[in-house]
């Protein structure tokens, strides 16, 4: 997969540029604050639906504008497709494929696919849970459309079942009518955590390579799907007991204390968490070797290589790490942002970012 141009019309400091990509590695280079990451984040969002900057999406329209326009042009393997995205300061964002508008966000996931990663990403190892279930989910959606739309159901589901916890002042009440909840809940709460079990299981192994490569050994990448059991064939009916056995705390507390929401990822080096008692330089070599890994797993589901976005990651890396990197990378399109591109025998399109234009 390839994207071949992306158009961006009053899109934070853009106000009209086109940009051509070519098959391999492509370079943002520029000073900071110029637009670089701007570029990367329109084409997240031409495929997720989602920005990695901001939730406020308004944000992206150039100042003193009413809207902001988005064209990526994307070649895959057996079609081109084309997606466009129509930011508004007074309505939702718009998006068509192909020309075609669509109503559901879920109808935009799986057209394109792209991993992305920013010395940011370092909080994906040592920061909340939060930050572990958004990269399964992002991941899993990208290659399995059913389980954006579970994502959905369940978060309706847990929804109603804390709106109910919230609001009754008798837990008699909430002991009668909860059951309905509970159930619902569990139903969709095994299948969310068999798709991420087999997505860790299936990510390990690679993530575990990339890690060795990037690190030039030493060290023993183990992670693994930490959620309410290890026995996820009984998932739902260990929930179940567990939802009933703490529908006291549940009460006091307001929420609910158990399931795929509150679900973890554990990630060791040598045996040691890497959360609590890893280094930086650790931490940020783990959280780039997930994002890799990420590259095979999309491979394997959908048959072609994704997009791989790098937002200034030579910066964290020494001399050898960058050459291993891109190493590593050579049969992914790959776009990279950096203040300065000095890489020797390195085939790359270079583009020089300064004040969101293309000198």
């Amino acid at each position: 997969m390839k994207i071949e141009s992306l158009v961006l019309k009053n899109y934070r400091n853009y106000q009209s540029q086109k940009i051509d990509f070519s098959e391999g590695l492509n370079v943002l280079v520029g000073k900071n604050a110029q637009g670089k990451t701007n570029i990367l984040e329109a084409i997240f969002f031409a495929v997720i639906g989602k920005s990695f900057k901001t939730s406020k999406e308004k944000e992206v329209v150039l100042w003193n504008k009413d809207s902001a326009y988005v064209k990526a042009n994307f070649n895959k393997l057996y079609r081109d497709v084309s997606i466009e995205l129509i930011f508004s300061d007074k309505s939702k964002k718009a998006v068509k494929i192909d020309g075609i508008s669509i109503h559901r966000i879920g109808e935009l996931i799986g057209n394109a696919n792209a991993v992305f990663f920013s010395p940011d990403e370092l909080k994906l190892v040592k920061d909340s849970p939060e930050e572990r279930r958004r990269f399964m989910n992002i991941d899993i959606s990208q290659t399995n459309r059913k389980y954006f739309y579970l994502l959905g159901r369940y978060e309706k589901i847990l929804a109603n079942r804390n709106k109910l916890l919230k609001t009754s002042k008798d837990i008699k009440v909430v002991k009668d009518t909860i059951d309905i909840w509970n159930r619902a809940l569990c139903d969709c709460a095994k299948k969310i955590a068999l798709e991420r079990k087999n997505f860790i299981d299936e990510l390990s192994p690679y993530a575990r390579m990339a890690h060795s490569y990037i690190s030039n050994g030493g060290e023993e990448l183990i992670i693994k799907y930490s959620g309410l059991t290890d026995d996820i064939e009984n998932y739902d009916a260990i929930m179940m007991k567990t939802l009933q056995k703490n529908i006291e705390k549940d009460f006091k507390l307001g929420y609910t204390s158990v399931g795929p929401h509150r679900d973890d990822i554990d990630i060791y080096l040598n045996g040691v968490e890497v959360k609590a008692f890893g280094s930086q330089g650790q931490q940020r070599t783990v959280a780039l070797s997930l994002k890799l890994a990420e590259l095979e797993i999309i491979k394997n589901r959908i048959g072609e290589e994704p997009i791989l976005l790098l937002d200034d990651v030579f910066s964290e890396l020494d001399g050898e790490r960058r050459k291993r990197l891109l190493k590593f990378t050579s049969k992914t399109q790959t776009i990279l942002t950096c203040t300065d591109f000095d890489e020797k025998n390195v085939n790359a399109k270079i583009l020089h970012i300064e004040n969101g234009k293309i000198v």
